[in-house]
C-alpha cells in the first residue's frame, strides 16, 4: 500500500506525486481534472489543475476531492507518537 507523507514534498513536487498516484489508478491528470469538474459542478481543465499544482495554490478541499477520486485517505499523524 502506497502512502505519501507531507515530508516527501521536499523530494517531489506535488504535481509529480499526484501524477504518480493517478497513474497507479490508471488515470491521467486530464481524467482527474474531468472528474473534478463533475464533483465541483464547474469547468476544471487540465491546464487549471496543473497550474494550481505547480504553483501550490490548490485549495485543500480540492486536494481532498483528488484523494477521493484516487481512492486515498488523507491522514494527519502525530509525529510525537508515530515512533
Amino acid at each position: 500500500q502506497r502512502q505519501m507523507c507531507i515530508r516527501d514534498r521536499d523530494k517531489k513536487s506535488i504535481i509529480n506525486e499526484i501524477k504518480i498516484l493517478a497513474m497507479e489508478r490508471d488515470l491521467t491528470l486530464t481524467q482527474v481534472a474531468s472528474l473534478l469538474s463533475e464533483k465541483l459542478n464547474k469547468k476544471y481543465s487540465l491546464n487549471n489543475l496543473s497550474q494550481k499544482l505547480r504553483k501550490e495554490t490548490i485549495p485543500y478541499r480540492e486536494i481532498k476531492l483528488i484523494a477521493e477520486i484516487l481512492d486515498y485517505d488523507i491522514r494527519f499523524i502525530d509525529k510525537r507518537t508515530r515512533y
